[in-house]
């Protein structure tokens, strides 16, 4: 039988153990809904990122990913180099394209993004430029 799930941000912790060596630079990142609270094939996250926080440039293999920028602006990491983003600005990645943002304003940037056909990190197939077979950009 299939359940709703439901939470509030302000019950869900943040998610430990990111490391700097794989492109989360000073972020606050909560998942909201993924396979291990809610068993999704999908990920819907919440991400603060304070001035100067950046996720750096990264691909997933497995999944594609989208995220809406709620407040604060910034650039957007893109193959070809960056492009400005501000509040409003929904942005769309398939699988396979690198991608990240940077805060290079002196506000926090709220994020609510999204990884749609992995339910975890692991599941994702989430590699950096330095970590992949490929490169990168």
């Amino acid at each position: 039988m299939s359940r709703m799930y439901r939470t509030t941000l302000a019950d869900v912790p943040h998610v430990q153990g990111l490391k700097r060596a794989d492109g989360w630079v000073d972020m606050q990142v909560q998942f909201l809904i993924d396979k291990k609270t809610a068993g999704a094939d999908h990920v819907v996250g919440w991400t603060v990122l304070r001035p100067g926080a950046s996720h750096e440039c990264h691909r997933h293999r497995n999944c594609d990913e989208f995220f809406i920028v709620l407040e604060g602006e910034g650039h957007i990491i893109t193959d070809t180099g960056l492009e400005p983003s501000r509040k409003g600005d929904v942005v769309y990645s398939p699988r396979g394209c690198w991608h990240g943002f940077d805060n290079t304003s002196d506000r926090d940037v709220v994020l609510v993004w999204g990884w749609m056909g992995a339910g975890s990190i692991a599941d994702s197939g989430y590699e950096t430029p330095g970590r992949s077979e490929e490169g990168g950009p």
